[in-house]
């Protein structure tokens, strides 16, 4: 069964079996077919950085999670159990909807606080109307496999999974096929919180 709408559920990213980053969402829809999770922009999100405290984009040997102070969207995502990637809509705070983005990650694995993945470097923004897109991060992904972290195959995998996402949503495939950028979260919501044991992989 999956968890209700309204309940809280830890996103977190892997590597190599350590927690990359976590932030607390909202459960929208959790079911067989996919997952939808919301997370308000004033959200505590925790990264990986480095020991003076810069956020780290390219895992290393070493980190330690601090809040970002980078999160000032609200973030829809949408993900699917057979896909490596989620499509994610942002707005502003103010409710201005922004873009498009598709996240190149594995599928959500359920855990018992929530779900994790591990993210996989390369990214698409499309803009709000679908209608245009550019990728982003392809340094990091180059970088990725300089440093030996993935292979070259399984770089090209990852822009295979980031072009089938974008195209899925640039040809408006359900659920993209309705206007997104008037959705609202139901207010009787609660601002979701990371809970204890969100740390303990």
């Amino acid at each position: 069964m999956g968890r209700s709408p309204g309940q809280t559920a830890v996103l977190r990213e892997l590597w190599d079996g350590r927690i990359w980053s976590a932030r607390a969402t909202v459960v929208v829809r959790d079911d067989e077919d996919s997952r939808i999770l919301f997370t308000p922009y004033d959200t505590t999100v925790m990264v990986a950085c480095d020991e003076d405290g810069r956020e780290l984009r390219i895992p290393t040997d070493r980190w330690v999670l601090r809040p970002s102070d980078r999160h000032a969207r609200h973030v829809l995502s949408f993900a699917w159990p057979s896909e490596a990637y989620a499509i994610i809509a942002m707005w502003d705070p103010s409710w201005r909807f922004r873009l498009w983005y598709v996240n190149v990650e594995d599928p959500l694995r359920a855990t018992p606080i929530g779900f994790d993945t591990t993210e996989c470097f390369l990214d698409v923004v499309i803009e709000p109307d679908l209608a245009t897109w550019r990728w982003k991060d392809e340094d990091e992904l180059a970088e990725a496999v300089s440093r030996g972290l993935v292979s070259r195959e399984r770089a090209a995998v990852f822009r295979e999974a980031a072009d089938r996402g974008r195209r899925r949503a640039m040809a408006r495939e359900h659920p993209f096929d309705r206007d997104w950028s008037s959705w609202r979260p139901d207010p009787s919501w609660p601002l979701p919180e990371l809970p204890p044991g969100w740390d303990v992989v």
